[in-house]
This record gives C-alpha cells, structure tokens and sequence, in this order.
C-alpha cells in the first residue's frame, strides 16, 4: 500500500517498517537485494534521502547488510546475530554514514551472491499462505478460496453422527490403531481402485497430512547424504525438508511429459540416488501431467538402478479421468504413492496417507510412531464416511468443475493483459512468463496489495527467475491484472534504465 504522508509516523519509518515486516515473515528472503535508492524512491513515490535515512535504519536493526558496490541484501535472520565485519574500516551497521551508504546503493553489476538454502525459499512460501496483503483475492496463494471450501459441510455433520458418547470416548481416551482407522484405510483402499491401485487396507498409513507423509517416507528410507532426485521446478518444502536431513538434492528438469529422462539416467550413473519424488499428475507449478512413455521410461530407471520412486497425488482429486499415474503401472512395486485431503477440504483437516510396498509397510510405521504415536481418529472415522456415502466423490467433481471455469476466466482475462503461459494452464495452477524478475516483482506488487508467487521458490536453490505461479481460483479479477501489467511496465522500465 502507499506510504502516506498523513500518518503519525514519518515516511521514512513508514519504509523501514514495511521493509521490516516483510524480512521478519521472509517474503524477502535471506539473499535478496532490496530496490537501490533511486528505483525504491521512485516505487515509493518519495525523495532518495528518505529511502537512504530508511535503509540506513535496516542497517542498524541488523535486517540488512550492506555489499559496497552492490547494494543492500536481507540478511539470514536465522544465522545467529554477530557483530558485522568491517568493511574497509567503516561499520556495516548504524554507524554507516551516508555516503557509505550511497556508494553501497550505487548502480553495479548484479550480485551473484544469493542464497541457496532452500529451507529459505520454502519459508517463503509457507509464510505467504498466512500473509494477508489485503481483501483482495490473492493470486500466489496455495489454497482454494474459503468460500468453495465452506461447502464441504458434510465433513462437519459426519463429525457430529460418529461423535456419539460412546465413538467420543473411544476415540479420545485411547491411542487408536497405530496405522490409523481401519475404516477409514479400507474406505481409501476402495478409493484407489478408480484409479486402478489394487492394494488392500494393510498396506495403507494414514499421517498428518501429505506433507508429513512425504517426511515419514524420508526419515525411513534415506540416511544423511544419500542422493534424492526431485523434480524443478517443484514444491520449495519438498527441497526444503530433504535439504534438512542432510539428503543430497539433484533436482530433474520437468517438462510437458515428465521429467527430464536424460538427467535422470546421467544422475543414475554417477549418484545412485536412493530415491526419485514425482508428482505425476497436475504437476506443481506447471499443470504438467505425465506420459505414459515417460512413466514406463521412468519405472525402467528404478529398476535397473534399484531407487524407490514417491508419487505424490495431491492434486489427483482434481484431475482427468484416467490420468496416468506411476503406481498403477507399478502395482506398488518400487512406487509408494501419497496423498491428502487438504487441497480439496480444508487446509487445517490434516489428514493424508501412504500406501507403500508390503515391505517397507513396518518401517514406515516404526517412523510414524516416533513421530506422532497416532493420527486422529474422530477426524479420520468422519472422512470414512464421507467417502462411503459419495460425498467426497461429489464434493470433487464439483470443485473441478468450478475450478475449470475459475481457469477459463483467469486464462482470459490474463491473456487480455498480454500475458504468456510458460506452459498449458491446467489443474488449479498457471505457470506465467513475466519478463522481469519476479523476486522484485512480489515486492512491488506486495505495495499494492497482492502476494504472488515467484519462480525461485520453486527451485532447489533460489536464483533469478521471471516466472511466477498463480493460482486460477484467486486470479479472475481484471484488475490484479491491470495492476500487474502496469507494474511490469515500471519495472522493466526501471531495469532497463539502471535503476
């Protein structure tokens, strides 16, 4: 939003607090260079001076640093603070003078320095699903709009039928069973046949949703500095968590067919990574879903070079009949297939499950165990119900229908903005082509109250990128796109002209 010059505050601490809110919920990353003075100045509509008087007190708050010749970059609030180097004899926080700071700020060549530590990227990510920028609709965002999701009413009246006295008691006062509800597991075993997954309820986990289905499925198998192959760009908390444990990321080009079968031969040869993570249908951020050549291809793979591949589904309650999936041609083989209910019901119904090979099954409980002991019964007994009187098959079918019409929309009114798909919309995200980079682009477009989502998320490591992902449902309103193109417009006008 605009700096005002009616408020109680001055605008240059109007500035710093902006700047600082944004650092302290990490939607400017550890690594990323602030605007220079004279571009922020003229975003911010005010004088250079007050921008140097704001960063100046970035500086001393140890928000910021300094690079001479180069600019101001966010620090890594999460390394512990230590008083900073000198550079050049002159002090790198309130103690720089002015013309230190004007020389910092000064025009140069791009930094290479970034950071590339993907926890940061996902920190981004996940704190922006809890960032409000305004009432507007907002087009990063990860999740349904509330009000679609406030039709999934049947999940609260089948809480209120299975919480009699006697269901209450028993699901509260015990553990329940370690692998989760056995009705419900017999229920989703049912579900997976219409996605021809024959596997029976002793062969399915249920977890804390899909997230931490995908972090028991980690913990059991790899040890620290084992090689894992994920697809990029990809899911930023995925990079995230197995950069965490100590795994070895090789990330795979992903494209219209899949990923990248030459990369991942190459990686094969010379790694021999332990394990492949796919998200096979409506790819995230790209829509992409797989072929069924490349998924024979990539079965091939792990059984010459002997890796478990991690199919996530997350996105399978929405897609086209008959999408092709790795765990149907496998038979849970060498696949173990995830997926959760989040997306489709509700982000706080954190309910997801594994169904794995017979042969890790035990392994994959012992982690669960020393995770969470058990998952919610009550919750889990409700969405068996759910699914055995059709409502989750109805619920489903709705939201793909209104999530095409949401695409449809958002298609047309971005495209009447003159804007380029980097790849075919599909499922609940688009993938667009900016011109400009994006980090810079969400700073910009966070002023004027809306959060998108920038394409170095959605990489291993976090480098320059003109890419961001939308999603469908929150990008209908012509005029975030009116907003989006004329900032696009300031904004490579300012790089053009060396701001």
């Amino acid at each position: 939003m605009a700096l005002t010059r009616t408020s109680d505050q001055t605008l240059t601490d109007q500035l710093v607090d902006r700047f600082a809110e944004r650092i302290r919920m990490r939607l400017l990353p550890a690594g990323a260079r602030l605007p220079s003075v004279r571009a922020c100045a003229h975003q911010q509509g005010v004088s250079a001076y007050t921008v140097v008087a704001a960063y100046d007190k970035l500086l001393a708050q140890g928000l910021v640093e300094a690079r001479r010749q180069r600019g101001f970059y966010v620090r890594d609030l999460l390394q512990k603070t230590a008083a900073a180097p000198a550079q050049d004899g002159k002090a790198t926080s309130a103690g720089v003078g002015l013309a230190e700071i004007v020389r910092a700020a000064s025009p140069s060549r791009p930094s290479t320095a970034r950071s590339s530590g993907s926890r940061i990227n996902a920190a981004a990510l996940i704190r922006g699903m809890f960032y409000h920028a305004s009432d507007h609709p907002q087009p990063g965002s990860g999740v349904l709009p509330v009000a679609w999701l406030e039709e999934a009413r049947f999940m609260s009246a089948a809480v209120r039928k299975i919480t009699n006295l006697e269901t209450l008691r028993q699901g509260s006062l015990t553990y329940g069973e370690p692998m989760g509800d056995r009705g419900l597991r017999e229920a989703l075993a049912q579900r997976l046949t219409d996605v021809d997954i024959a596997v029976g309820p002793d062969q399915i986990m249920t977890t804390v949703g899909a997230t931490h289905a995908l972090d028991i499925i980690s913990r059991s198998l790899l040890k620290a500095g084992d090689p894992v192959m994920v697809e990029e760009p990809g899911w930023s908390v995925e990079f995230a968590r197995l950069d965490a444990l100590g795994m070895k990321v090789l990330p795979v080009p992903r494209g219209p067919d899949g990923p990248d079968l030459a990369v991942m031969a190459r990686y094969c040869e010379t790694h021999a990574p332990k394990l492949f993570v796919s998200v096979s249908v409506l790819h995230n951020p790209t829509g992409y879903s797989l072929s069924p050549g490349s998924a024979h291809q990539i079965l091939q793979l792990a059984e010459r070079y002997n890796f478990h591949v991690v199919e996530d589904d997350t996105y399978g309650h929405i897609a086209p009949p008959h999408a092709t999936r790795l765990s149907t041609l496998d038979g849970l083989r060498r696949t173990i297939y995830v997926n959760g209910f989040a997306k489709i019901l509700a982000p706080a119904w954190r309910i997801g499950y594994i169904a794995a090979p017979e042969e890790i099954v035990e392994r994959l409980l012992d982690t669960k165990l020393l995770s969470t002991l058990t998952t919610p019964s009550i919750l889990e007994k409700a969405l068996a119900l759910c699914i055995d009187q059709g409502q989750l098959r109805r619920h489903s079918d709705r939201m793909r229908m209104r999530i095409a019409a949401a695409r449809a929309r958002a298609v047309q009114v971005a495209l009447e903005a003159g804007v380029t798909f980097a790849s075919e919309p599909a499922g609940m995200f688009g993938w667009v082509e900016t011109g400009v980079d994006t980090d810079m682009l969400t700073q910009r477009m966070l002023d004027e109250g809306y959060l998108i989502a920038p394409g170095a998320l959605f990489h291993a490591t976090r480098q320059p990128c003109t890419l961001m992902r939308i999603n469908f449902a929150n990008s209908q309103d012509p005029n975030f796109w009116r907003v989006w193109k004329r900032v696009v417009a300031e904004s490579g006008a300012a790089a053009s002209g060396g701001a």
